[in-house]
This record gives C-alpha cells, sequence and structure tokens, in this order.
C-alpha cells in the first residue's frame, strides 16, 4: 500500500486527508456530546474576549459553526476543519523541508496516531491550538529560513490566534525565542519580526484585557489548573505520563522517535532539525517536569507531535527505517481503530463520562412545566441540559461546584423554582436552599465495565437563599 501511495505523494495525501473527514463527520453524527463540548457550546451563544476555563478561540469557531448545524456533528465540525488544515500545513512544511515522499509519511504518522483521532472526535481548545500551532510552525519557519516579510506578517497573525486557541500555546512563543536566541540571532536586526510581534499583540489584545477587567481570573486559574502546592515527587504520575505518550503517538513510533531524537541530541547541528525537535521536546520535556509532581493529561503534550511527525518522517527516510514505519504504521492503525470502535459501540467503557447524560436530559425534559428553571449540579450537567432540551434554555448549577463560567455570568436572584439533575444524589445539598425538594425519578446506567453511576431529578421549590 505505502509503495502505492509514494507514486503520487501529493494526490495521495489530498485523499487522505479528505477520506478523514468525511469518514469522521458521519462517524460523529451517532456519538453524544461530551460535557465539555456542550459547555464551549454554550460559550458560543455568549461570544466574548474571554473566559473564566479557557481564551475564546473555540467560541467563534463553534459560533461559525452554528451555521451549519447545531447537531453534534456539527459542533464537531470545528475539528474536521482544524485537523484537516493541520494535516495540510504538515504536508506542506514538510515537503518544504524535504520532499514529497517523506511528507507523505509524515501525514500517515499523523492520520494514524490515536492522539490525533481523538482529536477528530471531541471539540476541545485542542482543535484551535492543533491548528494554529501548526499554522505557526509552518510559517514561523518560512519566516527565519526564507526572510520574507509576508511569511513573517502570518506567522504573526497565526502566533496571535494560537495564543487565544489556549494558553499553552504559550509554550510555543517561549520555544521559538530559545531558538531565535540559539540559531537565529541575526533576526533581532529585521524589522520584520518586530511588525510580527505588533501583529499577535494586536490579537491578543482583546484578551488580555478581557482578563485585566476580571482581576487576572482565567490566568490564575490555568495557573493553578495542573499544578500542586507542594513539590513531592510522584513517581506514579510521572511514569503515567511517560507511558502515556508511548500510547498517544503509538509505542513503536514513539520509541523510534525519542531513541533517534536523543542519539543526535537534538540535531543540534542542524539547523532545520533542531527547530522542529525544539518545539517537540521543550513541550514534552515542560509537561514531563509537571508530570513530576502531579497527573497530567494525556492531551497537555498533544502540540509537540506536530513537529514530532515530521522528525520522525525524516528519521524514517534518514536511517532507512521503511520495515519500522510499516510496523509502527500497523499498530497506530490498529490502536486508532480499537479506540474509534469501542467509542461508537461501547462508549459506557472507552468514555463514561460521555454515556447516559444525553438520556438523562431526556427524561428530564418529561418533567419540565413552563416557568420552571433548570439547574444542573455542575458545569458539564448544565451545559448538557441547555444542549439536549427543547428550545435551548438557559440553565446554571445549583448546588456547590467547582467555579466556571456559570458563576461569572449568574445573578444573585439566580435561585428560582424548578428542576435540577444531578449525577449522584444531592438531596441535603438541596435541602440547604429549598424548602421544598422531591425526588421525581432516577435513571441508572453502566460505568465502565462493572460499575454504574445514577442520574436524580428533583422538583425544587421555595427558595431558602438567594445568594
Amino acid at each position: 500500500m505505502l509503495k502505492l501511495l509514494h507514486k503520487t505523494p501529493k494526490k495521495s495525501a489530498y485523499l487522505i486527508i479528505i477520506f478523514l473527514a468525511i469518514f469522521s463527520t458521519i462517524y460523529n453524527a451517532f456519538l453524544p456530546l461530551h460535557g465539555d463540548e456542550a459547555y464551549y457550546w454554550m460559550w458560543s451563544h455568549h461570544l466574548q474576549a474571554g473566559y473564566f476555563d479557557h481564551p475564546s478561540m473555540i467560541a467563534y469557531m463553534i459560533y461559525l459553526t452554528n451555521f451549519i448545524s447545531q447537531a453534534e456533528w456539527g459542533v464537531r465540525l470545528v475539528n474536521i476543519f482544524s485537523f484537516s488544515i493541520s494535516a495540510l500545513y504538515i504536508f506542506k512544511l514538510t515537503s518544504k523541508m524535504f520532499d514529497e515522499k517523506t511528507a507523505l509519511n509524515a501525514l500517515l504518522v499523523f492520520s494514524s496516531i490515536i492522539i490525533v483521532n481523538a482529536g477528530y472526535i471531541i471539540t476541545t481548545t485542542d482543535s484551535p491550538l492543533i491548528l494554529f500551532w501548526t499554522l505557526s510552525l509552518y510559517f514561523s519557519y518560512m519566516a527565519l529560513f526564507y526572510k520574507e516579510r509576508k511569511y513573517f506578517i502570518f506567522a504573526g497573525i497565526t502566533i496571535g490566534l494560537m495564543m487565544i486557541s489556549k494558553y499553552t500555546s504559550i509554550l510555543f512563543v517561549f520555544a521559538l525565542l530559545l531558538f531565535i536566541a540559539l540559531k537565529k540571532r541575526e533576526i533581532l536586526f529585521n524589522i520584520n519580526i518586530y511588525i510580527s510581534t505588533i501583529i499577535s499583540l494586536i490579537i491578543i489584545s482583546p484578551m488580555l484585557y478581557w482578563n485585566y477587567q476580571h482581576e487576572w481570573i482565567s490566568f490564575v486559574f490555568q495557573l493553578d489548573h495542573g499544578s500542586t502546592d507542594n513539590f513531592e515527587l510522584n513517581l506514579n504520575a510521572m511514569f503515567e505520563y511517560i507511558g502515556g505518550q508511548f500510547l498517544a503517538f503509538s509505542p513503536l513510533f514513539a520509541a523510534l522517535l525519542f531513541y533517534y531524537t536523543l542519539k543526535n541530541k537534538l540535531f543540534f547541528k542542524d539547523d532545520k532539525l533542531f527547530f522542529l525537535s525544539l518545539f517537540m521536546s521543550f513541550t514534552l520535556g515542560f509537561f514531563l517536569y509537571k508530570s513530576m509532581f502531579t497527573f497530567m493529561g494525556l492531551n497537555y503534550a498533544a502540540p509537540a507531535y506536530v513537529s514530532g511527525v515530521i522528525l520522525l518522517a525524516y528519521i524514517v527516510s534518514k536511517y532507512e527505517l521503511e520495515k519500522s514505519f510499516r510496523i509502527g504504521l500497523y499498530i497506530a492503525i490498529f490502536l486508532t481503530l480499537v479506540g474509534r470502535f469501542g467509542i461508537m459501540f461501547y462508549l459506557e467503557i472507552f468514555q463514561d463520562r460521555m454515556y447516559g447524560n444525553r438520556e438523562a436530559v431526556f427524561l428530564t425534559q418529561t418533567y419540565v412545566k413552563d416557568g420552571d428553571a433548570i439547574y444542573g449540579d455542575h458545569l458539564t450537567t448544565a451545559a448538557y441540559l441547555k444542549y439536549y432540551l427543547k428550545g435551548k434554555p438557559d440553565t446554571d448549577i445549583a448546588t456547590d461546584s467547582r467555579f466556571s463560567q456559570y458563576d461569572m455570568w449568574r445573578s444573585k436572584d439566580f435561585i428560582k423554582n424548578g428542576l435540577v439533575l444531578t449525577l449522584d444524589t444531592k438531596e441535603n445539598a438541596l435541602k440547604k436552599i429549598y424548602k421544598n425538594v422531591i425526588l421525581l425519578d432516577t435513571l441508572t446506567v453502566q460505568r465502565g465495565l462493572n460499575r454504574t453511576k445514577t442520574f436524580y431529578i428533583y422538583r425544587v421549590s421555595t427558595p431558602l437563599i438567594n445568594d
């Protein structure tokens, strides 16, 4: 198969990108929303320059896809667009740096690994981050190595858009500055880099101003999120992070990439190879350090593999590792197929957080009366209610929960008569808020292999507090 693809690498690349986009769009139509997706979709109906949890790009992109469809597959068009364009520019960058055969191999790796296929499925802030990280990598390379003004301008635009996608994009900026300091110091005397910087600052200025208006609340949250107050070594978290990278990037691919990159000391002597390895190793290294003290999400280091797939494709070509590449590709595709099959047919096991919520909301719908206020017990439950209830009513959180965007929008008299959907019983907590709390119904569904989870639907009335 690979020999056939290599005869027409550009056409093959386009076919792969189009196929995966169409397949994923159809696939996504059969899956309920993840709670985070519903939460971000809710943001798209309240556009602003920033949000408590993240910057605003995810809301802007979902806002645009809402014009096509607000169904699950429509919300996930953000992923289809983001990862398809990323795949295209990975091919373009690799072709520019090496050749089209190597570029096709990079695209095959990108399209086959499980972390990318997960990105095609669930809409998170990682989708726009990967998109604009890839575009920033492409235009930054073109600017630094070809020094044409248009590439500096595009780099400024894409870096700015990346920085309003997810705050971890700052790692790209640090890696870029480090590369310039080590390899391209002469660029500091080029006016174009300052034009690029000004463009980026203009783009991120509304986000910065929003944070300033809100006492930097989003920055403070992100600094605390994924961090720990004590710095006791957590080996379990570190080994989980390391093992997770071998799963995310596929075991053999990860082994080849890390072995040859370390063996060649990050390819420091070759500027363009070091450019790739620095963005990868800086990102992986940062989260490795963080994992020494607390658990890191598997998706956190995903941007590292944008340059990682290109570097691996070069390694395969340089060291003639075609056999290992084939085996690695088969392993990656197998893991991805298992994941996609499991999520489609065994959602309660492979992604139990997505399972049962839609059905619980549909059951809640049968008890809704005119004038009811609608509440959840968590930001995701509240977002699910807004998304799946008829008429998409405004919702809120009735019980204590972690601080979220709901708290920033909430009015003082938000406690009203209505319905509350909770995961696990919250009767005692609700009785501190309402005089009358009546359990209307429950729904028990499977969670994982052997456990269950139960949703509770309450009718509440006569508020005791209005804080």
